[in-house]
Formats: C-alpha cells, structure tokens, sequence
C-alpha cells in the first residue's frame, strides 16, 4: 500500500495542464503500476485479422512481461488466450506467427486445441479432468479487420468504439490487405513520455521535416479546420463521395479523416501514393489520412494506399519497444506496385527521429533539475487528454484498492 500511497501523492501533487511529475516518468515502482493499473485493464490493438489469414494460425505477442496469444480455431474463430502452459507454467509459443493443428508447450508437450481445450497431457492420474486445464481466455473483438485484447476481468465497453468508428475505417478494406513490412524499435524511454511525443506534433516541423511535407503538422486538436478553409472544402468532397469523417471520440479512443497537405494524397516524402494498387480506391486513393489512436499506447493512419500502425509497450521503467506495421493491398505486388523502402520511409525515418526525442526527454526528465512544465492547449490538446486519461485512469485503480 506505500507504494500506492506514493503514486497517489504524485498523482495530487501534479498541476492541471502540465507534464507529471518526475517519478511517474522514472521510478520503478510506477512502472510496476502501471502495467496493472494501465496495461492489464485497457483496451489494446494486438493487430488485424489478416495476420491470422485461415484456421490454425496463431499469433504471439507479449504486453509488459505478459505473454499472449491469439488464435483462429478449426471454425474460423479468434480467440485469446493467456500463452502460459497449465501444466506449470510454461509459454507455450514464443512471440512471432505461425500455423499449427495443435498447440504444443515446448517443456512437457502438453497439447492444445486452437480453441484452448486441453487436448493431450501424457503420464496424468486416472481423476485427471482436461476440461479443467483449458488455457486461460483473455477477452478479444476486433473492428472492421482489427483486434483488440483487454486483459481485464471486467473490460471498458467496447461497443461504442465499434459504433462510432466502424463505418470510417470499413471502407479501408482491411479483409482484403495484408502486411509488407514489420519491425520493431527499442527506446530508452518511459512508455508514457513515447506516447506524450506520438500525441503531439508541437515538435514536428523541426523534428520530422521530412513528415512536414504532407502531414498539417500546425493543426490543433482534432486536426481543427485552417484558416483558409481547406478543411471544410476537403469534408465537402469527402462527404459527397459517401466517406465518413468524424471526429468520433470516447474516453479512450479519438478518430478523425483529414486533409492532407495542398497536393499530397499520401504520407511519403512527396506526398504521392506509394503503392499502385490501392486498399481504398474511392476519390482514386485521394482521401486524406484516417487517424484514430487507443489508450493507453496506439496509433494508426490510413492513406488510399497503405495503413501504417504503431504501438509502444513498455519493457521496463526507461524502456518501451515499439513495433511498426505497415498494410498494403494484398494483391499488390513487391517490386511492381510498391517498393519497400519507398513505402516504409517517411514513417520509418519519423521513428527513428522520434526515439532520439524520447530519449533525450528521458535524460533531462530525471535531472534534478526537472520542474513539470505546462503544456500548450494548442498544439498538444491531444497529449493533455492522453495525460488527464492516464490520471483518472491511475486514480480509479488507486480507489478501488481501498484506503491508501
């Protein structure tokens, strides 16, 4: 309970519409928090239905030091599970895809249906009951082709997400992509100041001039309309060619469609379509970009012709990985309608340029010297909602423990 107390006291000391305070950034007991208080009761983006394409595959991920795994069974259905052998304990596949008839823990070979049912355990007493040992569900739903987990008992209410944000992104066709390009990138910094830095773009036009080129890195909110009306001239036709634009929001959840820059359809360097066959031809792939972001640590664009995602998920106090996935059409071919480096290199360079950032943020962050500064209600009105979520969100655990 001193460890709540602690993380309380931090939580009341922190000043409305400033950065938090120094031990909500660095100290080791706040990580351990927040994985329970954040991570284990929130909503999280695990990826696409397509990357579970047909019935046997299985997808293995970790979330803080948790392993995970989801499954589509014999009929077709998606599941999650706990990837933890109920023999003793065991992780049974190590992160990455795969396919497989059975699932099979590597230390005693324990065998398990796609849908969780024990389905072998050798040398076990005659009142031995397998329906007892089935792997541990962990809720799922998945939207329009993506796939949520929540590790909670009781989840946040998913369906006003579904709702309100289905009918912008169905027209993505995620059914119909696949992924071109994934990989991940270490940052020596807490999770919280990566997801402070991926919410905001006060820092853009100086750190990502390569981004600046088609992304309104000026715009406020929820990509507020400019002064030269091109936001509502973009609606209009928008509008007209039957899409959905928002914004539609929730506690933990934000989507928009926006402009993009005078001459930009899609967010590459120039501002051109990076792959030929595209994943959502309407206006020919001339749509702006489709962002919508999840609490506690996600992000997704989606142009006409690719979905870039990203997620961070913290590893240790000062530590977060953060893995990039970008989606193409899945008929579009390598090395004919797209090429790799083209497709990956505005967000891939923005990644990079963005763990230089975070990382010098977490140096001065632990100085002695560091005073919580305050934000600025324009240019980063996202980052302060992600901040007050993460406070209410923090303090609800806190209270539901009891007296501190």
């Amino acid at each position: 309970m001193g460890r709540l107390r602690s993380i309380e006291a931090m939580l009341k000391a922190r000043k409305p519409g400033h950065s938090l305070p120094q031990g909500l950034y660095n100290d080791p007991q706040t990580y351990e928090f927040d994985l329970r208080a954040i991570f284990a009761r929130s909503w999280l983006m695990a990826g696409f239905e397509i990357e579970l394409p047909k019935p046997g595959s299985y997808m293995a991920l970790t979330v803080g030091p948790w392993p995970v795994l989801l499954t589509r069974d014999r009929s077709g259905r998606l599941h999650a599970f706990h990837n933890t052998c109920r023999h003793r304990g065991a992780q049974i596949c190590p992160d990455g895809k795969g396919a497989a008839a059975r699932l099979v823990c590597p230390y005693h070979r324990w065998a398990y249906e796609l849908s969780g049912e024990l389905a072998h355990a050798s040398r076990m007493p005659a009142d031995f009951d397998p329906a007892r040992r089935s792997l541990g569900p962990i809720h799922i739903e998945t939207l329009a082709g993506t796939i949520y987990i929540c590790l909670a008992d009781d989840p946040p209410d998913f369906a006003p997400f579904r709702e309100a944000f289905a009918p912008l992104l169905a027209p993505h066709d995620l059914a119909n992509a696949k992924v071109a390009f994934e990989c991940t990138l270490v940052e020596k910094g807490n999770w919280k100041l990566v997801i402070e830095n991926a919410r905001e773009c006060y820092h853009c036009p100086t750190g990502h001039p390569e981004l600046s080129v088609a992304f309104p890195t000026g715009a406020s909110a929820h990509f507020d309309p400019d002064e030269e009306g091109r936001t509502e001239a973009f609606n209009t036709r928008i509008a007209a060619l039957g899409l959905e634009i928002g914004p539609v929001e929730g506690a933990w959840w934000q989507a928009i469609r926006f402009p993009l820059n005078e001459g930009c359809v899609s967010m590459t360097p120039d501002g051109k379509p990076s792959v030929a066959k595209l994943m959502c031809p309407t206006g020919d792939g001339d749509i702006g970009s489709l962002r919508w972001a999840v609490e506690p640590n996600s992000f997704c664009h989606a142009t006409g012709d690719f979905l870039f995602m990203f997620s961070a998920m913290p590893t240790a106090p000062q530590e977060t990985v953060v893995t990039a996935k970008w989606l193409v059409h899945k008929d579009a071919v390598e090395g004919r309608d797209y090429d790799v480096e083209r497709l990956i290199a505005l967000w891939n360079g923005t990644n990079f340029q963005d763990r230089d950032l975070v990382e010098n943020n977490q140096k001065g962050v632990n100085s002695p010297g560091y005073r919580p500064g305050p934000y600025s209600p324009d240019a980063e009105s996202l980052l302060m909602r992600f901040v007050d979520w993460y406070c209410v969100r923090a303090q609800a655990f806190i209270d539901e423990a009891g007296p501190v």
